[in-house]
């Protein structure tokens, strides 16, 4: 068995967090005074926070805008968004058969790393993973490669016994950068157009048929 160890992406990966995003996301836009539609705010779950106000914010943007706009979306987020959230079919029953199997989960999540816990904590499934990997509040640590950086770093595992699965661009270009394989999820945000650009050893419809590729 090549791989020993799988992150997870939390955002579109395991669970349909795009109520309580969206509505975050639109709550700060209308602080600013920006117009959006829901709809269009679907390609801002994955990215970091800070990436995402910097497009909306256009030219008036600066880092101290930036930081207020991240700030003004916790306001929403933290307070009932973070819950405008669902698990995906299959994730509880393939997470236990993983961890049945002697297969070390972690997280590896651009969402704040409080947040990851508690949302794993709501849905009943923080018992399968060993370690939490997130983002830092204080966007030091937010980009996918960093946090997958920091999730090795702290547990000493080698990158070839590693297999991340996410649902964006993110997910497997923060992989290849790290020198780990990478799955990419249909269900989530990202297209099959976005995930077939970038490298990955399979994709896949279904969280179960990750049991497959694990064999």
């Amino acid at each position: 068995m090549k791989y020993k160890v799988v992150f997870f992406d939390l955002d579109g990966t395991l669970t349909d967090p795009r109520e309580g995003i969206v509505n975050s996301i639109q709550y700060a836009a209308d602080y600013y005074g920006i117009k959006t539609e829901k709809q269009d705010l679907l390609k801002y779950i994955g990215p970091p926070l800070k990436d995402t106000f910097k497009e909306l914010l256009g030219e008036r943007y600066t880092d101290k805008l930036g930081e207020e706009a991240v700030s003004k979306y916790r306001e929403r987020y933290a307070n009932g968004g973070i819950f405008e959230n669902k698990i995906y079919p299959n994730v509880k029953e393939t997470l236990a058969l993983l961890k049945e199997k002697g297969f070390v989960l972690c997280t590896a999540s651009s969402k704040p790393q409080v947040y990851v816990k508690q949302i794993l904590e709501y849905f009943d499934i923080d018992k399968y993973f060993d370690y939490v990997g997130g983002a830092t509040l204080d966007g030091k640590i937010s980009r996918k490669e960093d946090v997958i950086n920091r999730v090795i770093s702290d547990n000493g595992f080698s990158p070839d016994e590693i297999l991340m699965v996410g649902d964006r661009k993110y997910d497997l270009t923060g992989a290849e950068k790290m020198k780990i394989d990478a799955v990419g999820v249909l269900y989530g945000f990202g297209s099959y157009k976005e995930l077939s650009a970038e490298k990955s050893v399979a994709l896949i419809d279904n969280i179960k048929q990750l049991t497959d590729i694990l064999k």
